[in-house]
């Protein structure tokens, strides 16, 4: 496995990150010791990088994961804190969750535009004066806008960035994939760290994997790439392609066969609140229940943190 350093922080981290949404209760809704197996797996095999977020409902996996080298792995959590005391809400519970002293890298939640940065200001206050004390060591966004990438590399309190980005820009909101590769490039000038995400566009791409990964390894400016996996066997398939070793035939099989599409399940009662969630429009409500658009739908799983009937998974 490569690694490499994020920017100007110091921080190290795998060409592989591991993407913990796909294991939580939005997506395979994994029991606690089956997903902790999956990460422990991966770090056993060279992955230090883990990616979560409040929004995941994941810190029970990566505590138990991480048990007796807590300190060894880096970890990345995100919150849509706007408040000083809603992000220090949001820092004590991952740091209390996961049982670290501190969190690696603390994320602004899917940032759209230096409108939005401004609006959650007062929290990113709060993380500069909590990376002061070591609660924290690095600060930036997440974010599927290449206007948000513009604005973040020019705020010097930003020192990472975490895009998405794939061959066939599936997902980004406001440009082309050639647009948000010359942000991603202006931004590693100005020294900010930068880890890709929906690499797969969300398993839209899984038919074209190989493609699909040697487009964004191959951008120099991302430290680190973010893919979910829920499973051993995919854990086994990203290690292998990450660190250029030939990939057994069966795991090559299973990814062929790995098809993913958005559940809404019979019990949804039309609420609506899916179709507010969902920034693509890929969701519709039609005679009373929402119906998914498959061609468009990123399966960031997003939608389904807004279900208060929690009928929404990605299967």
């Amino acid at each position: 496995m490569e690694y490499r350093n994020l920017g100007n922080t110091g921080i190290l981290v795998s060409r592989l990150c591991f993407g913990a949404l796909t294991i939580g209760p939005f997506q395979a809704n994994l029991e606690i010791e089956q997903g902790a197996r999956v990460i422990r797996h991966a770090l056993e095999s060279g992955v230090n990088f883990i990616d979560t977020a409040q929004l995941y409902a994941t810190y029970p996996y990566i505590r138990r994961a991480i048990e007796g080298i807590k300190n060894k792995v880096v970890i990345t959590t995100k919150s849509y804190a706007y408040t000083a005391e809603d992000m220090r809400g949001s820092l004590e519970e991952a740091l209390r969750s996961i049982n670290r002293d501190y969190i690696d890298i603390f994320l602004l939640h899917e940032q759209e535009s230096i409108l939005t940065m401004k609006g959650h200001w007062e929290a990113v206050e709060y993380l500069v004066k909590a990376k002061k004390e070591g609660l924290v060591r690095a600060i930036g966004i997440s974010t599927h806008s290449v206007e948000a990438v513009r604005a973040a590399f020019l705020i010097p309190e930003f020192e990472i960035i975490h895009p998405l980005i794939n061959m066939s820009g599936i997902g980004i909101k406001d440009g082309t994939r050639e647009e948000m590769l010359a942000a991603i490039q202006e931004a590693a000038l100005y020294g900010k760290g930068l880890y890709g995400m929906k690499a797969l566009g969300g398993g839209n791409l899984l038919d074209q994997v190989d493609q699909a990964l040697d487009f964004v390894i191959s951008i120099p400016q991302l430290a680190s790439i973010a893919l979910g996996m829920s499973s051993v066997w995919e854990v086994d398939f990203n290690v292998s392609y990450f660190s250029g070793r030939e990939i057994k035939k069966e795991l090559r099989e299973r990814v062929s066969r790995q098809k993913r599409r958005l559940l809404i399940e019979s019990w949804c009662t039309g609420c609506g609140q899916c179709i507010q969630k969902c920034d693509l429009g890929a969701i519709k409500l039609v005679g009373n229940r929402p119906v998914v658009n498959q061609e468009i739908c990123r399966l960031c799983g997003y939608c389904g943190s807004a279900c208060p009937e929690l009928c929404i998974r990605v299967v």
